[in-house]
């Protein structure tokens, strides 16, 4: 008997990494990245011009990253739909996340929506095309480079928290910890996913679990499924 998707997501995905990996690889969202990021470090090699400045590209953002990843998540994924000027502002991807939040366990609801990366993978391409002119074509292309291979990790990382692999090892395991917080304690705090207690401590948002209330909103972000 053929499995639904809707039964598929709550049966046991990916015990071992082996597993979690090939089911990772089903879907179209990592591929849609690995293509791009294997065109841009093609065009990167190309192009050749190697500095000592290149590394600044990856540094900074490893810095950054933390602090996107917390901004996206508070602005655009846990946006809470309103009108403007008689319009209704209610973004595909803020509509998709409510979707995980009610149901962590649909795999393909931890994905960053195809939709989304349509847009987005050309623009981090174009980005380091055009926007680094000034200082050269090759300095831009790590920019594309490093930052298609920091959503990489960000989607490997999202999605094997939402699998049954357990964390064997400390850093793991506190990144693990982390976002299972956000998801069944309380939505409000820990929004980083590839990092713990890096931006949220910065941000205010990374309490005591411990004396932090359970949320009765966490998986029905402000309540507007009609369950709570």
């Amino acid at each position: 008997m053929t499995t639904r998707p809707a039964e598929r997501s709550r049966a046991r995905i990916g015990e071992t990494l082996p597993a979690a990996f090939a089911e990772f690889l089903r879907h179209p969202s990592p591929w849609l990245i690995i293509t791009t990021l294997t065109g841009a470090v093609v065009a990167r090699v190309a192009v050749g011009d190697w500095q000592l400045r290149d590394l600044l590209i990856p540094v900074i953002l490893f810095v950054a990253f933390p602090f996107i990843e917390w901004g996206i998540h508070v602005a655009l994924l846990h946006w809470k739909p309103r009108r403007i000027v008689g319009m209704k502002i209610d973004p595909l991807v803020s509509r998709k996340h409510r979707e995980h939040h009610v149901d962590p366990r649909i795999i393909s609801l931890i994905f960053v929506p195809w939709q989304v990366l349509a847009w987005l993978l050309p623009a981090l391409v174009l980005i380091g095309v055009f926007a680094f002119q000034a200082v050269g074509l090759a300095f831009g292309l790590t920019f594309s480079v490093t930052a298609l291979s920091f959503l990489m990790v960000y989607e490997w990382i999202h999605y094997l928290i939402h699998t049954d692999h357990k964390p064997k090892y400390a850093p793991y395991r506190a990144v693990w910890k982390n976002h299972r917080h956000h998801h069944f304690k309380n939505e409000h705090y820990w929004f980083t996913v590839t990092s713990s207690g890096t931006a949220d401590r910065v941000l205010n948002t990374y309490p005591d679990p411990q004396e932090t209330r359970t949320s009765k909103t966490a998986r029905n972000l402000y309540a507007l499924n009609g369950v709570v």
